[in-house]
């Protein structure tokens, strides 16, 4: 599994998370990742808002509900072993 290291915009400090899955939507780039790389933990979706396509992606964490739940469903769907628990 892929680890990434992320820099928070607010503080500065890196913040590490390994890639579960990825997955094109709509012309959208989202990650799938967890802070534990096996086992049961907190999951979070990231969607790259990047402008251009650079040396550095940008991503923030999706928080609308809608997005959320349609996202989980496609992500349920790439991952045969995954349940999302929201």
């Amino acid at each position: 599994m892929e680890k990434i290291v992320f820099r928070s915009p607010e503080d500065g400090e890196d913040v590490e998370f390994f890639v579960v899955e990825q997955t094109r939507i709509n012309g959208a780039d989202y990650l799938l990742v967890t802070e534990e790389e096996e086992g049961d933990c907190d999951a979070f979706i990231l969607k790259d808002v990047s402008q251009e396509k650079g040396e550095d992606s940008m991503y923030e964490m999706v928080e609308s509900e809608e997005e959320l739940e349609y996202l989980s469903r496609i992500f349920e769907e790439i991952l045969d072993d995954v349940d999302f628990a929201m």
